[in-house]
């Protein structure tokens, strides 16, 4: 499972030019199944997105992580992130995990997040979605649960 996490000062997703979720300060993150992903894989993301402290401190410090900063979750599946672009000009989707499979661990993910006391909104799974966002910083970083130690 892969992630792109910015932090943001809004995110909002549209579909078919209709708002369907917006969140103010928070993450913004897209988040890319590949095949054998599984609820390790959702458990060390959960923990992960949940436990990043990239929120500044008093001191200015990258010291908070969302809960201490009341931040909401913005969560748009993008199979994309699990592209191979080795080889050739064309990225390959091989990697990535077969709709309904991603769709229940997206959805899953979005439990683990909210029991985990996060405000979590969502995209709308396999919609071709427009994002906007304001990126604060910008703080941007990747996850990937395969890399993990």
């Amino acid at each position: 499972m892969r992630a792109v996490i910015q932090r943001v000062k809004e995110a909002t997703v549209r579909v078919e030019g209709k708002e369907v979720a917006r969140i103010g300060r928070g993450f913004l993150v897209l988040v890319g199944v590949e095949k054998g992903d599984g609820p390790g894989d959702l458990d060390w993301m959960a923990g992960k997105i949940a436990g990043l402290r990239l929120f500044e401190d008093e001191a200015g410090r990258m010291n908070h992580d969302l809960s201490q900063v009341g931040g909401e979750v913005l969560l748009v599946s993008n199979f994309t992130l699990c592209g191979d672009c080795r080889k050739g000009k064309r990225p390959s989707f091989d990697p990535a995990e077969r709709p309904e499979r991603a769709r229940e661990l997206c959805e899953a993910l979005v439990k683990a997040l909210s029991q985990k006391g996060l405000s979590v909104k969502t995209g709308v799974f396999g919609a071709y979605m427009q994002v906007e966002l304001i990126n604060d910083g910008p703080v941007t970083v990747i996850l990937d649960s395969r890399k993990r130690l």
